[in-house]
């Protein structure tokens, strides 16, 4: 069974830093791309970072970028998601995701979803 396990969440002041992981078991993903999404309270689930299963290529949404960096192990199965200049705005649940498609960046892209990380940051 296919499982992705974040960790590192929390509680930050703005302007602090969070590095959120994700450990996946079940398979070995070293052919798909990663990525992260996030939900924050009473809104939809958005994109926020995707890398490519070599890692040579990542992109951003618009709101995270300068400022968010993803990274992945692929010898550890992982993915990495450092958070710089956190903001009130940036609290959500984190989601981590792994996608056959390239630019993943829809919901309905994904083939699996992790069960989420609450990173919250107080103003």
């Amino acid at each position: 069974q296919v499982q992705l396990d974040e960790s590192g969440g929390g509680l930050v002041q703005a302007g602090g830093s969070l590095r959120l992981s994700c450990a996946a078991s079940g398979r070995t993903f070293s052919t798909y791309n990663w990525g992260w999404f996030r939900q924050a309270p009473g809104k939809e689930r958005e994109f926020v970072a995707a890398i490519s299963w070599s890692g040579d290529s990542t992109f951003y949404a618009y709101s995270v970028k300068g400022r968010f960096t993803i990274s992945r192990d692929n010898a550890k199965n992982t993915v990495y998601l450092q958070m710089n200049s956190l903001k009130p705005e940036d609290t959500a649940v984190y989601y981590c995701v792994v996608s056959r498609r390239n630019y993943a960046t829809s919901t309905s892209s994904i083939d699996y979803w992790g069960e989420g990380a609450l990173v919250t940051v107080s103003s």
